[in-house]
């Protein structure tokens, strides 16, 4: 389970952006967290995906608790979140052709996949992750650029899920998508859900997005002082 207990944390300090929030994500659900602007929704997102340390509280993967951020999480342990952000062109190299943004996280030092001698499984390992999120082999020559917002948000996608994480941070995944586009990008992350090889947590404003894909709903609601807090609701678990 992915969780973070009792997350104080905000971006000028004294000015706490969540006081007290809690969330939890397990192996096989998808957990909605929703709310106005402001409320702290993409700052849990980096609190959980071990991008922004806390001023106080816990975040645990599986139970082992993380003590840092970045690059000084144990590799082990920071592989196990993958996170994708709303802003696909913000969030990878303009040089790269789609196929290397995805092979990013296959290059790791140590990894079967990684140098030369993992050449060729690693590009076999790209070919896969492209089909499954649904991304033709004529696209992944080109450079973001030159395909489309969804496409390219594609192959962020399987970015994220060539680390092979149990758990993944969807902050407005499909925000800059249409309505065809963000359900291919659900609809590629079905299967590991469903069998309960991944937990997902999906931040939206699309409440219809989270009502169709979540099994559970948090919203943060804006306290006293700007701080957002923590306020559990329950939408019915539909799937598309």
């Amino acid at each position: 389970m992915l969780t973070g207990r009792g997350i104080v944390v905000g971006h000028r300090p004294g000015v706490p952006v969540l006081d007290g929030a809690d969330l939890s994500v397990s192996p096989g659900e998808v957990v909605g967290l929703a709310g106005p602007s402001g409320s702290g929704k993409s700052t849990m997102a980096r609190v959980l995906g071990m991008l922004l340390a806390p001023w106080s509280g816990e975040v645990a993967v599986d139970g082992v608790p993380v003590t840092g951020v970045r690059y000084r999480v144990p590799r082990e342990l920071r592989g196990t979140v993958g996170m994708v952000f709303q802003s696909p062109r913000l969030s990878v190299d303009p040089r790269l052709p789609l196929a290397a943004v995805i092979a990013e996280p296959l290059r790791v030092p140590g990894t079967p996949t990684a140098g030369r001698r993992g050449a060729a499984l690693r590009d076999r390992r790209v070919a896969e992750l492209a089909e499954r999120v649904g991304l033709t082999a004529d696209l992944l020559p080109r450079r973001p650029h030159e395909v489309s917002d969804g496409q390219l948000q594609r192959a962020c996608l399987a970015r994220a899920l060539a680390q092979q994480p149990r758990y993944l941070v969807c902050d407005e995944m499909t925000a800059m998508l249409d309505a065809s586009s963000a359900a291919g990008l659900v609809a590629a992350l079905r299967d590991d859900v469903a069998t309960g090889r991944l937990g997902v947590l999906a931040i939206s404003h699309d409440e219809d997005l989270l009502a169709a894909w979540a099994d559970r709903t948090v919203r943060l609601t804006a306290a006293a002082g700007g701080a957002a807090h923590r306020a559990a609701g329950a939408l019915a678990p539909e799937h598309w």
